[in-house]
């Protein structure tokens, strides 16, 4: 930007946060403890106790927006959401709140949507009445610009913010969150069901109101995510419409489940089709998840920790894909989890030692112990190779998750191990 340049206000509220995170403060912490005073502490940031999106990614050495624009400021859904649901495990309910009446807030008012539904990320920093989308100032083509990911709405973040919803409202006992949830959740029934095929949920909408691109494909992932969050709010409204739908997401990763090979393994899920099953890659969430998610989850599925190990692990833990080119911090805390709820507490105990030695100068967890590595994942309908990847920044939902595992917090349930 030159001199004459105004920053946008939005960009002005950051810089305060900025300056009051700038000095070092993690002594000799343990992973849970530097992340949960540097979540709160994000979150502290911003005066008042008004609803606030935390960023996602910062830069390793300064806290300071990155240098890639589509990232500089943004605040994932899941991230944020994982952010509360690991804030309520701490005890920090009151800033649990701020993050979870943005989530409730982005349920409720959106710039176009009436739905229910949310966007997959938001501007970090305060909100005020409206969340509204990530962007930035693109100088060569002299407009404001937006990313098609970032505005569109995946199932599974979706389920996210309810899951997130639903642990505030059972920790306050309030119910305009259990309500944002019921609303969040109706969208995905109403928008992204498909009993074509294996059944289950599509993965949702890529791209910009009022026509963006159906995601065809079906996600193990998602359809676990789903099923958690139908299934919570059956028990905690006592209302027989969620049940069918959560049976038909679990019904999917019924599906998905494939017991031949060494041990056995889920399938990340279909093909754009939604019908034919993806049997090329494997997804480490998808081996880790459904025993914490599936309260009634058959003994042999805790085979899929195998498969993860021999698929997905390298030196110290886990890789995001099975190429294993390096060590993702978010999934090694996954793993740790799932390990401990599957009673194996010392390969539990062995990753959580290793996620203390990727604890950053201010508290977050990096997001990856090699400087980049693949996820064998597109960025959008778009992209013509796998041009998602993950870098060693310091990361919320890297941070969320040791949080959890350290803690013994199921985030599916709402409840510790």
């Amino acid at each position: 930007m030159g001199d004459t340049t105004v920053l946008p206000k939005w960009i002005k509220r950051l810089l305060p946060a900025v300056l009051l995170l700038a000095a070092p403060t993690v002594g000799a912490e343990t992973p849970a403890q530097a992340g949960c005073r540097a979540m709160a502490q994000r979150v502290a940031a911003y005066s008042g106790s008004g609803p606030v999106f935390l960023r996602s990614f910062e830069k390793p050495e300064v806290l300071a927006p990155l240098d890639e624009p589509a990232l500089a400021t943004t605040a994932f859904t899941y991230d944020n959401a994982l952010a509360a649901i690991a804030l309520v495990s701490c005890g920090k309910v009151a800033e649990a709140e701020r993050i979870g009446e943005a989530l409730r807030l982005a349920a409720t008012s959106d710039r176009h949507w009436r739905d229910g539904r949310l966007r997959n990320a938001y501007r970090a920093g305060p909100v005020e009445s409206m969340p509204l989308p990530p962007g930035w100032y693109d100088k060569a083509a002299g407009r404001w610009a937006e990313d098609p990911h970032q505005v569109g709405t995946s199932t599974g973040n979706v389920a996210w913010a309810a899951l997130a919803l639903l642990t505030l409202h059972e920790a306050t006992g309030k119910a305009p969150y259990r309500d944002a949830a019921a609303g969040a959740m109706l969208w995905v029934v109403n928008a992204t069901r498909d009993p074509s095929g294996p059944g289950g949920f599509a993965g949702g909408f890529h791209g910009f109101e009022p026509a963006p691109d159906r995601l065809g494909w079906k996600s193990t992932e998602h359809n676990l995510d789903a099923a958690a969050a139908l299934d919570w709010l059956a028990r905690s409204t006592g209302e027989a419409r969620w049940r069918e739908p959560a049976r038909e997401a679990r019904a999917f990763l019924d599906a998905m489940w494939d017991a031949k090979g060494e041990s056995g393994r889920f399938l990340i899920g279909t093909l754009p089709d939604g019908r034919t099953k993806a049997t090329e890659r494997s997804g480490l969430d998808a081996q880790l998840w459904p025993i914490l998610g599936i309260a009634d989850a058959p003994a042999g599925w805790r085979r899929a920790l195998e498969h993860a190990e021999r698929a997905h692990g390298v030196s110290g833990g886990y890789d995001f894909n099975d190429d294993r080119d390096g060590l993702w911090v978010e999934g090694t805390a996954q793993a740790a989890l799932s390990w401990r709820a599957a009673g194996d507490g010392k390969r539990a105990g062995a990753l959580l030692a290793e996620l203390a030695r990727h604890v950053s100068p201010h508290g977050l967890l990096f997001a990856t112990r090699e400087p980049r590595i693949t996820t064998g994942l597109a960025l959008g309908p778009a992209s013509t190779n796998a041009d998602f990847f993950y870098y060693r920044h310091p990361h919320l939902g890297a941070t969320a998750w040791a949080v959890l595992a350290a803690q013994g917090w199921n985030p599916f349930t709402g409840k510790r191990l």
